[in-house]
């Protein structure tokens, strides 16, 4: 049985995430309390109290009755791609291995794609060299593809020269992990053979989910 302590501890750090995803998510940027207390269905004067602990953590700051994200939460985020790095490195690295080609985890960030791992196979002549931190549209090249297939549909997409003339490219989505738009792929220098690399693609991007979830 659930402790009543507990409940109310458990519905107020709920209440207060909505709070801090309700700022986020603002068309105006800077919501007021009052659109703030709409948006999580609670008082005015719960918003106040919700939002004390937020501003000590300098994850919101408050302007008047305006209130914006603060710093705290670039500090958060910063915290993300070592992490995401982290777990994607071994099932890249077995990737990288098994095709002969350099894999990548690529995140969504709005309308941009970004390299945050990257792993080169250690046994070829020669590869492709792509760098962490390498943005493209998220409309162009595997990378970015795969992250707009949806569920049941194709499980992974291939490209031919969109982010670099010769480049082949094999990706599939990071599926099942939340508030994450990603995937992952080979890109190489010479064609690759999809009904092998497909598969191992796709396993690679599952492997990836797990260690994140």
């Amino acid at each position: 049985m659930v402790e009543p302590a507990t409940r109310e501890s458990s519905l107020t750090l709920e209440r207060g995430l909505a709070l801090l995803q309700a700022v986020a998510d603002s068309d105006t940027g800077a919501p007021s309390i009052s659109d703030l207390a709409t948006a999580i269905g609670a008082s005015r004067a719960a918003v106040y109290r919700l939002l004390v602990p937020l501003q000590a953590r300098g994850l919101v700051l408050r302007d008047g009755s305006k209130v914006r994200l603060g710093l705290g939460v670039l500090q958060l985020a910063a915290k993300v791609v070592p992490q995401l790095r982290n777990a994607a490195t071994p099932p890249l690295r077995e990737l990288a291995e098994g095709v002969g080609a350099t894999a990548h985890l690529t995140v969504a960030e709005g309308h941009e794609a970004q390299a945050v791992a990257v792993i080169e196979p250690s046994w070829t002549t020669y590869h492709v060299a792509y760098r962490v931190g390498t943005r493209h549209p998220v409309s162009r090249g595997a990378g970015g593809k795969a992250m707009s297939l949806p569920p049941g549909g194709p499980e992974w997409v291939d490209s031919t020269g969109e982010l670099q003339p010769g480049a082949y490219g094999v990706a599939a989505p990071v599926r099942g992990v939340p508030g994450l738009r990603a995937s992952v792929g080979v890109i190489s220098m010479e064609p690759l053979d999809q009904s092998v690399v497909g598969p191992l693609v796709v396993a690679a991007a599952a492997a990836v989910a797990q260690a994140l979830s």
